[in-house]
């Protein structure tokens, strides 16, 4: 049996939480109705009444009395299948073939920890890889810093955050702790204030290449109106290539990414364009997918299949002004009081990524006469 409906939002709405919820009765007529969610609605104006023009349509189809929906179920422009409704509000339309592969085995989440612990630089000089995040106030540094270290002490932590304000805040680093019993591993994670949509707010550009340079000391707290100098209490005059940083990642906030100030787009470009003046490989991560999208914040893995994910990506991409590929999404542990395999596997994939690009780095300074000198 066939049923056709010409549905407004809000039977749209209720009829997609009632297939969700498996409470959708299918009724015995070619008629689908919604309780207290009339199918049109009369709206009047100076001159004339008129009834309101439903949103779309859909068909939903009962083989054998089964009631389920057909996933084959081809859709007309303007039509979409029930269980796509809600989640199309959102604009989180969920694809039959993920855009990017992943593993989300927890063989997987396992073959990954161990890589991310038992990683050295290829650069004898260099006993742990420095890895900058950099971003908005709010965009996720701090939360994605102890969210990797959540799985790697088998139970979500929370760190002090860092750059929760756009003035005074410091270089903080935290070295990654391998699974209890295990050797503390060769990555460390560097911290800072939030980028601001200038050079009067947040981290200026100044400050942010003396971190990468390896001049700014740790623990500095940073002041737009005291920039780090050579009179500056613990600046470093001739960093190592142990004190540099070997991979810089921009980390944007998915839910906020059409709402950023146009001033931070050319802030990301101009800091893009310096960094990579030194050498430095970038890549970013776009966090709070979760609340973008609805299916994903029902199901982590489904971030692949996510149209309105991919979206942001590609918006991600135009703000920070670099390839699609070089930025990965994550979901940070916020809220949650225990591990979840998918988010696990989300987070140490986002960390591979970053390693990859660190490699990168020390690939290119391996000679001696490759090596930049620091200004």
């Amino acid at each position: 049996m066939i049923l056709t409906e010409t549905m407004n939002f809000g039977q749209a709405r209720q009829a997609s939480t009632a297939l969700k919820s498996g409470t959708f009765k299918f009724p015995e007529s070619n008629v689908f109705s919604v309780p207290d969610a009339p199918s049109t609605e009369k709206t009047t104006t100076a001159n004339k009444t008129e009834e309101s023009k439903p949103m779309f349509a859909f068909k939903v189809e009962n083989t054998a009395q089964r009631q389920r929906v057909n996933p084959k179920t081809t859709h007309s422009v303007g039509q979409r299948n029930a269980t796509d409704c809600f989640s199309s509000t959102l604009g989180a339309v969920l694809m039959e073939s993920p855009w990017r592969e992943m593993d989300w085995t927890a063989e997987h989440r396992k073959t990954l920890m161990e890589k991310i612990t038992s990683y050295k630089p290829s650069c004898q000089e260099v006993p742990q890889a420095r890895v900058l995040l950099l971003g908005p106030v709010g965009s996720g540094k701090s939360s994605f810093i102890s969210s990797v270290q959540s799985v790697f002490d088998g139970r979500v932590i929370n760190r002090a955050m860092v750059g929760s304000s756009s003035t005074g805040f410091t270089k903080k680093s935290f070295p990654i702790r391998g699974q209890k019993g295990e050797e503390p591993s060769a990555l460390v994670l560097c911290d800072v204030m939030g980028l601001g949509e200038g050079q009067t707010t947040g981290l200026t550009l100044h400050d942010t290449l003396a971190v990468v340079k390896g001049h700014a000391p740790e623990g500095h707290k940073f002041s737009p109106e005291q920039p780090v100098r050579s009179e500056t209490a613990g600046y470093m005059k001739k960093p190592s290539l142990r004190d540099k940083m070997h991979c810089v990642v921009f980390v944007v906030d998915a839910s906020k990414l059409t709402s950023y100030h146009k001033g931070l787009g050319i802030t990301f470009q101009q800091l893009r364009e310096h960094i990579s003046d030194l050498g430095v490989h970038q890549v970013a991560l776009l966090t709070h997918v979760d609340q973008v999208c609805q299916e994903t914040a029902r199901d982590v893995t489904q971030v692949y299949k996510s149209s309105a994910i991919q979206k942001l990506i590609t918006e991600a991409a135009a703000l920070l002004g670099m390839s699609p590929s070089y930025i990965v999404p994550v979901r940070n542990y916020s809220c949650e009081l225990a591990l979840e395999e998918g988010t696990d596997v989300l987070l140490l994939s986002a960390v591979d990524h970053i390693l990859q690009y660190v490699q990168l780095y020390f690939q290119d300074h391996l000679a001696p006469e490759t090596k930049f000198q620091s200004s």
